[in-house]
């Protein structure tokens, strides 16, 4: 080479959008031993070796004046179009050629301006030619078919990232705006951002989104954006996200449901025993949908009693392995959050023939049960019945029956008798009593209620007779040797009864016990249950709502039918552990729910001063408590800063609070002191 050779060498820098990141520059002088000092257009040097030249133009040299018109000369013939032809020709020989060849096949000419734009050409290409050397082959005909479609569909995903940015602007600014299909790549990916953070698959494409909103690329980031664009509202359940709980029904099944409300399946039990003589009272929250118990009393000839518990039938409509079953076991339960349930089966069907309707003839298992004076099973029996619901009663409404005596419902002061009577039989069983308040978190739009339920008249009925049927279900799996999905519960190791004596009576010493008692476990064979008392129990009374009961529903009927059970022990011990971890998971759902929405409510009432009870020590050393806000029957953790005895009652307010990041800080009110900052 020699001075005033022209040569293309690699642009440093950014280049602008389109065009090449090469230059043009003419060699001007030697540099040491290898180097060359290159002069391009403008007059600025460059230190080049001679590997990094990607192209030397020969058989003239330039001034670095004449680049500029060299380059327009060049880029004149530069039409990517005729590259196909080009590649059509040669790839009939599968002939590879040198820029020089191209120009000759193209432009008839070699000159250099000529050979330079075919060198461009061809360096450029992406789809016709590959690079072997200083040559270039042409590629075979479905290879560039391929790398085709490979460009079409990048630029048809340019066309619509860029579509999706125009969007999501103009939803920001507050216009309605119509999401495609194509637009739930990226949205789904701020989705999973927003949620998972760090751990999600979709990190680079929701914060490279992000970044090009210039709005940060946190978690936080995603979350705010998804809101402005009023895909999301400022309360996105996020536990409801990552838990994957399905919210909506497929489409299959909810052909399913249209198809069984058109033509039920053949009643297995056509002759069921007939109980619509029998006043049946439903007794549950007002906002309850799914109804799926009932108590009745018969007066017997001998003059004794006959307690009924009339439970849901729900496999009266459904089929062992059909599509409704096989979704109701998938979801396992129904889901309570504080914006409404989650149901198990579509409502449909829950609300309406699987529930026990008021003046309705409807299905259900009824358990009748003769107790003792003491409150023991004296006897008992199953049917599959058809009961017609009398009253459709709310707790309220039935403890004012109790209360006033309402002499016209003797039958309901009768069960609320006999419901006493076995309270007091499994306390001297060896029954647990933890009476703990409860919250009831109920939110409408941004309303949020709290409304504490304590044990009551009503409650305890209705609670006594559940647990009775689940007694009467397991002595029935006992007695037939049916495999069921049997609740037990291991003896708790309480403190020594001085030591609880020791503390306040109440919520406080019932929190002490409850921290100490085992989780209940589930399995095929009967065992005893601590806190209840029995020496067996299964739970059975909510079919509708929770899958485990329906399976004891599907069993006891088959054996009542004396016919196989759909469930063989191997069958339920496979079963049992996924329908149990649906059920746990769902209430890890519930429970956090529920504290968000505990702490939105805190927030939305930052002035409040609340009356609260230090339950019991988290750990001492650190003056970490457990308290309890009475009024809410909310159970938080608080920071004390001076000694305190648990029961001692304290008025705290909100410090702080953050429901979205489950953070919240209480501080002490004091009348004469002032306020001392908490941290729980």
């Amino acid at each position: 080479m020699e001075k005033g050779t022209l040569i293309e060498f690699k642009r440093r820098g950014d280049c602008a959008a389109g065009q090449r990141p090469f230059q043009l520059g003419v060699l001007d002088r030697p540099e040491g031993k290898k180097n060359w000092v290159v002069v391009d257009q403008t007059g600025q040097s460059h230190t080049l070796h001679p590997r990094q030249f990607t192209f030397v133009v020969v058989g003239k040299t330039y001034t670095p004046s004449e680049i500029t018109e060299f380059q327009t000369e060049a880029e004149s013939y530069i039409d990517p179009s005729s590259l196909e032809v080009a590649w059509e020709i040669l790839l009939e020989d599968s002939q590879a050629v040198a820029p020089a060849d191209l120009a000759q096949l193209l432009f008839s000419d070699q000159s250099p301006p000529l050979c330079y734009a075919s060198h461009c050409l061809l360096s450029d290409d992406r789809i016709y030619f590959k690079q072997k050397g200083d040559r270039f082959e042409p590629r075979s005909a479905s290879q560039v078919a391929e790398l085709q479609h490979q460009l079409e569909q990048q630029a048809k995903r340019q066309q619509e990232q860029q579509a999706f940015y125009q969007k999501l602007e103009q939803a920001i600014a507050g216009d309605t705006v119509e999401w495609q299909g194509c637009d739930r790549t990226y949205l789904q990916a701020l989705e999973k951002f927003a949620a998972l953070g760090d751990e999600a698959t979709t990190r680079s494409t929701a914060t490279e989104v992000l970044s090009t909103l210039k709005r940060g690329t946190s978690p936080d980031a995603a979350f705010q954006l998804l809101v402005d664009v009023k895909i999301w509202d400022p309360h996105q359940n996020l536990h409801l996200y990552r838990s994957k709980t399905p919210i909506q029904f497929s489409s299959s099944v909810l052909a399913a449901v249209d198809q069984l409300l058109k033509m039920p399946p053949p009643d297995l039990h056509a002759e069921r025993h007939d109980l619509t003589s029998l006043k049946v009272y439903t007794i549950d929250d007002e906002s309850t949908s799914e109804i799926d118990d009932g108590l009745s009393l018969e007066f017997l000839p001998d003059g004794k009693q006959r307690v009924w518990v009339h439970i849901a039938d729900p496999s009266r409509w459904i089929t062992l392995g059909d599509e409704l079953d096989r979704e109701a076991q998938r979801r396992g339960t129904t889901v309570y959050l504080p914006t409404g349930m989650i149901p198990m089966f579509p409502t449909e069907l829950s609300t309406g023939p699987m529930s026990l309707v008021q003046g309705q003839i409807c299905c259900a298992l009824s358990f009748g049960v003769i107790l003792s004076a003491e409150g023991a099973i004296e006897s008992y029996e199953i049917r599959c019945s058809q009961v017609q619901p009398t009253y459709r009663l709310t707790y309220a409404d039935v403890d004012e029956m109790l209360e006033l005596g309402v002499e016209a419902e003797s039958e309901l002061l009768a069960l609320a008798q006999w419901a006493k009577q076995r309270q007091a039989w499994r306390k001297s069983q060896g029954a647990i009593s933890i009476q703990m308040p409860e919250s009831s978190i109920k939110v409408e739009g941004e309303k949020v209620d709290i409304q504490v339920l304590y044990d009551s008249s009503a409650r305890n009925l209705v609670a006594e007779m559940m647990i009775l049927t689940g007694e009467v279900a397991a002595r029935y799996g006992q007695d037939n040797d049916l495999p069921l999905p049997f609740r037990h519960q291991p003896q708790p190791e309480l403190p020594p009864e001085e030591e609880l004596l020791q503390l306040a009576p109440g919520f406080v010493r019932y929190c002490a016990i409850r921290s100490c008692m085992p989780r209940s476990e589930v399995s095929i064979s009967p065992a005893r249950h601590a806190s209840l008392g029995l020496d067996c129990y299964c739970q059975v009374t909510s079919p509708i709502r929770r899958y485990a009961d329906l399976v004891a529903h599907f069993q006891i009927k088959a054996h009542l039918r004396d016919e196989a059970l759909p469930f063989s022990k191997t069958d339920l011990t496979t079963l049992i552990p996924s329908v149990t971890t649906a059920a746990q998971e769902a209430t890890l759902l519930e429970r956090q729910t529920n504290r968000y929405w505990s702490l939105e409510y805190l927030r939305q009432h930052g002035q409040a001063v609340w009356p609260a009870m230090v339950l019991r020590w988290l750990r001492e050393h650190e003056n970490l408590a457990l308290i309890l806000l009475e009024d809410l029957g909310l159970e938080l953790v608080m920071r004390l800063d001076h000694p305190v005895v648990l029961g001692d009652r304290l008025d705290v307010k909100v410090a702080s609070v953050n429901p979205r990041l489950d953070r919240i800080q209480l501080q002490e009110c004091f009348t004469a002191a002032p306020d001392a900052a908490q941290e729980g």
